[in-house]
């Protein structure tokens, strides 16, 4: 058997699709496809092809995976899910989440900084909410302990802030609903109460 063709894909632009014997054979990213040194005219038996495919699949596996970490940071549970929801075989996967760990595209130091960031950003929230979140992205208590002591955020100030924008909200002139609101962000009764009166 021999490599015919090697044509870049259409939708694909950073894989090549390659014919063997006039055939589809498998396809490669441009990064596998220089690994292995093949081109037209390249002679393969069936173990090799069956191997080329083999690696074809895993190859595709690990370019969703760094297409799913480019949109956004993700902890190592996330990534684990992902894989497992395009059902990649475990050993491969574990090659994936080492390969991208070691190139620091997974960090849950780093995905933690990014979530709590990027979360401090969008609403006013609880450091207790934060937790809660990071939890339920699996992160360890001591990253999570490490990367909230980093972080400056007055809890008062933003609780007290938090009350004001709420309270210019008509289903928030509640002093109930307000308490409620702020208990599902993640603050503490006390701390809400002191807040509240401070405004009142």
């Amino acid at each position: 058997m021999k490599i015919t063709s090697i044509k870049q894909q259409e939708k694909l632009k950073s894989r090549y699709s390659i014919f063997v014997d006039g055939k589809y054979g498998f396809s490669l990213s441009e990064s596998a496809l220089l690994e292995q040194k093949l081109n037209i005219g390249y002679e393969l038996d069936r173990q090799q092809l069956k191997n080329f495919k083999q690696l074809s699949a895993d190859d595709k596996a690990y370019g969703q995976a760094l297409r799913y970490v480019a949109l956004r940071v993700r902890s190592v549970w996330e990534m684990e899910q992902y894989l497992r929801r395009k059902n990649v075989d475990e050993p491969v996967a574990e090659k994936i989440l080492n390969k991208l760990s070691s190139l620091d595209l997974l960090n849950d130091a780093a995905f933690a900084r990014a979530w709590i960031q990027n979360r401090r950003l969008l609403k006013a929230t609880s450091k207790r909410r934060l937790i809660q979140e990071l939890h339920q992205k699996h992160v360890a208590d001591d990253i999570i302990e490490e990367v909230l002591a980093e972080d400056e955020t007055d809890e008062h100030e933003t609780l007290r802030n938090l009350v004001t924008k709420k309270r210019q909200q008509s289903k928030y002139q509640d002093d109930l609903k307000l308490m409620q609101y702020l208990a599902r962000q993640g603050f503490n009764y006390g701390d809400i109460k002191s807040a509240m009166s401070e405004k009142d």
